[in-house]
């Protein structure tokens, strides 16, 4: 660890405590507005409360990032999986990872602690330019999206071309804000765990008396101790969002965040003696130990703009825009290879490995998106339309210099070695890439009777990339996207759909022969039938089946990075949710996934199955109130996850495991406060596993973490 503190640290900080500071000076300053009400309603506050034996089943029912027009979403074709924030609270989800493991079609992929989290769905691993959203407009995954002010997570599985454009086909997560609360809110949630990890929220929301105006302030700070020795750092959250109620047609939104994180990151392993997997590990063994390695330094903010207007009850517009401002300094003593045994990748078999300064500092990214839709209702004969039309855009420039990656000396898993860190620096930041996209499109909800919808919807996009020592492009693309909906009964959909989508072309990566060229954008398609049912009230069930083929891309024998071939997914999921008694609530999700490599005329790739994915994983949680102890409530975690291949001719495979979580929830009063105790203890049985067994940058190997405590407060004022 560094024993100064940079300028650039030093005016971070200072911006952080003057967005801290001015977000606590809106807040009391809408708070005088209301705290007479506030004042008045402590009867109400039971309200606030609100038991997860509800929640489990909550389902946003309109704005959802399925589709454009707003429609509920039991009748939408697609698989989604929705966390609202009182399953976040209850389930102690306070990153994208915690929320991850509670859906068996996503996993983990290269999500090394302390670094950007990454994740794939139905085998295809997300972009992080392009598969991540805020309120549906873009944002970069290259920094841990905080959850403070965000009321749930949407995760639409499978191609999502008609609703986002560039994204890649395992689908995209989208998180949605929070607003301004009509009552007021007060809450404040501390909570410890790991080895002293300390953490702090607060959220504040209301309205001025007149409802005219509305807020929302939120605000965290994390001391970060990690289950990984050494790996620990801090983070600093807030954010800030205002409604303004122009006139009863007119609606005016604004939010503001800001968060900056530093941390030091954990490597992974690589097969001892290029064959094996490594053997006799700890998961807090750190590898990035040098003392001269630094912490990962993010910052990230966002400013958006929303302004909706209604016509009439059947016709409204509205316009969004986001500017995303993503800066890091990456640092790290990263292990690869074995030069005694010259493995490239591998590590000795003894646990030897070479060590690699690696240095990127004053990275930026700096997205503008934005997004107009007009949408409406009306009887063409004997149809009724749900219509919407719009246009989006996003603007990318990415800055960088050129890297530092020296091989400084060895070291060994067990027997770590201090070697001296190399002495060059990286280059100036240049101008690197510049991505262009526009976009118009249509969506058409016909009603063709009173039992069949037809959902039809037609993106076109048009792309234009520069990058520096590589060919750029300049293209559009047709994305459509059909859907037919049978509704037996009110409360059953049955569907079945066709889609394209368009990603990105991969770059080549270090080692090849054609490193850093950039592959032109592959299409992909998908065809899925689906059936979403409410079993009653409280209970609801969906199942869908899908099959997804796109380009492979692969290092080929030439050491050249190509496209060729295919990956083709087949796969069924299942989920569960709501309320079986009234004291007992189960959420389950189970996927089986055939995810295979074909066509590329190479042996060991072709009909040997994607790397990186169990052929089944399963996820079951309980919630059971105590009868005779009312406001206490237990709950629990099963999650099962299949081998997995490591390599991609799947000569090495990773074997699965199970593990399960417990923990407690009870409400009560304290001095006149609302109040929610949890303790949860995940991985009760401090199994060892391999959570994530990615290919990524020569192959890596991430243990998962061992039993680990938490323990927190709520208090709702």
């Amino acid at each position: 660890m560094p024993t100064t503190t940079p300028s650039s640290l030093r005016t971070s900080m200072r911006t952080t405590l003057r967005l801290t500071a001015i977000a606590a000076a809106i807040a009391q300053a809408c708070a005088l507005t209301s705290s007479a009400y506030a004042q008045s309603d402590d009867q109400a506050l039971p309200e606030v409360i609100i038991s997860a034996n509800k929640q489990l089943k909550e389902k946003p029912i309109t704005n959802s990032v399925a589709g454009f027009v707003d429609a509920p979403l039991q009748d939408t074709p697609v698989s989604m999986t929705v966390f609202s924030r009182q399953q976040m609270q209850d389930l102690r989800i306070r990153s994208s990872t915690d929320a991850m493991k509670f859906d068996a079609s996503v996993n983990d992929a290269y999500n090394a602690v302390g670094y950007a989290e990454q994740f794939s769905i139905r085998g295809f691993a997300l972009d992080n330019t392009s598969s991540y959203r805020k309120d549906g407009l873009a944002i970069p995954g290259d920094a841990s999206i905080p959850l403070e002010n965000k009321e749930r997570i949407e995760i639409l599985k499978g191609l999502a071309g008609f609703q986002a454009g560039f994204a890649t086909p395992g689908g995209i997560i989208n998180y949605v804000l929070k607003r301004p609360t009509a009552a007021p809110l007060r809450s404040l949630s501390i909570e410890t765990s790991e080895r002293g990890t300390l953490y702090g929220t607060a959220d504040l929301g209301g309205q001025s008396d007149d409802r005219q105006f509305g807020y929302r302030i939120n605000a965290a700070a994390e001391k970060i101790r990690s289950y990984v020795k050494g790996a620990d750092g801090e983070r600093q959250f807030a954010s800030a969002a205002f409604d303004w109620h122009m006139t009863p047609q007119a609606l005016l939104q604004l939010d503001l965040d800001y968060q900056r994180k530093s941390q030091l990151t954990v490597p992974g392993y690589q097969l001892f003696n290029g064959t094996d997997l490594p053997r006799g590990i700890n998961p807090d063994i750190m590898l990035n130990d040098q003392p001269w390695a630094k912490p990962v330094f993010t910052r990230s903010s966002n400013i958006g703009l929303r302004f909706e207007y209604r016509f009439s009850d059947n016709w409204r517009a509205s316009f969004s825009a986001n500017r995303h401002e993503f800066k890091r300094d990456d640092y790290t003593a990263f292990p690869y290879g074995c030069t005694a045994a010259n493995l490239y990748p591998g590590y000795c078999a003894n646990g030897d490995y070479d060590v690699y300064d690696y240095q990127s500092v004053n990275e930026s990214k700096s997205p503008v998106a934005t997004q107009a839709i007009l949408s409406g209702k009306w009887l063409a004969g004997a149809f009724r339309h749900n219509l919407a039309i719009g246009f989006s855009s996003f603007q990318r420039r990415d800055r960088f210099g050129d890297y530092v990656y020296d091989y400084v000396g060895g070291s060994n898993v067990f027997r770590p070695a201090v070697v001296p860190p190399s002495g060059n620096v990286t280059g100036p930041v240049l101008l690197r890439r510049t991505d262009k996209e526009w976009s118009v499109f249509a969506q058409d909800i016909i009603d063709l009777s009173d039992a069949w919808k037809l959902h039809a919807g037609l993106r076109h996009v048009a792309i234009r990339r520069q990058q520096i020592d590589s060919p750029g492009y300049d293209r559009s693309y047709q994305l459509p996207s059909l859907a037919l909906v049978f509704k037996p009964q009110s409360n059953i959909s049955i569907y079945a759909s066709f889609s394209e989508g368009l990603e990105h072309g991969g770059i080549a990566p270090i080692g090849t022969g054609n490193v850093n060229q950039v592959l032109n954008p592959a299409k992909s398609r998908q065809v899925e039938i689906g059936v979403k049912a409410d079993l009653n009230r409280d209970v609801s069930i969906s199942a869908a089946a899908f099959r997804i083929k796109k380009p492979l891309e692969y290092t080929n024998t030439a050491n050249v990075y190509v496209s060729n071939g295919s990956a083709i997914h087949n796969g069924l999921e299942l989920t569960v949710q709501g309320r079986v008694t009234p004291a007992l609530s189960l959420g389950g999700s189970l996927t089986a996934l055939d995810a295979r490599q074909s066509g590329t005329g190479i042996a060991g790739l072709d009909d040997k199955r994607v790397t990186n994915v169990p052929a089944r994983k399963s996820v079951i949680y309980l919630d059971y109130a105590i009868a005779g102890l009312p406001g206490l409530s237990l709950n629990g975690s099963w999650n099962y996850a299949g081998d997995k291949a490591f390599q991609p001719d799947n000569s090495v495979m990773v074997p699965g495991y199970s593990v399960f979580n417990l923990g407690t929830r009870y409400h009560t009063r304290l001095a006149g406060v609302a109040t929610t105790l949890r303790v949860n203890i995940d991985n009760v049985s401090d199994k060892f596993y391999w959570r994530d067994v990615t290919q990524s940058l020569g192959g890596y190997l991430f243990p998962g973490a061992p039993r680990v405590f938490k323990v927190s407060a709520q208090f709702d004022f």
